[in-house]
């Protein structure tokens, strides 16, 4: 085990969380030009949203334990 590495998982979680964030946010609001989301768009987007909220609520405010 490195030594220290505790120090790095706050600004880990906060960085894994801007990402997930952004890539649920973007997959489970996307429309196409006919105004239709995309099927593929929409199963990453929530897969994305599960581990945002395994990671804020587990993690990073220790409500939920998994």
């Amino acid at each position: 085990m490195l030594q220290g590495a505790g120090q790095w998982e706050p600004l880990v979680n906060l960085l894994f969380l801007a990402a997930t964030g952004a890539v649920a946010w973007h997959a489970i609001r996307f429309r196409d030009e006919h105004g239709e989301p995309d099927f593929v768009r929409l199963l990453f987007g929530c897969i994305a949203a599960i581990f945002f909220l395994k990671v804020l609520l587990g993690d990073v405010l220790g409500v939920a334990h998994f």
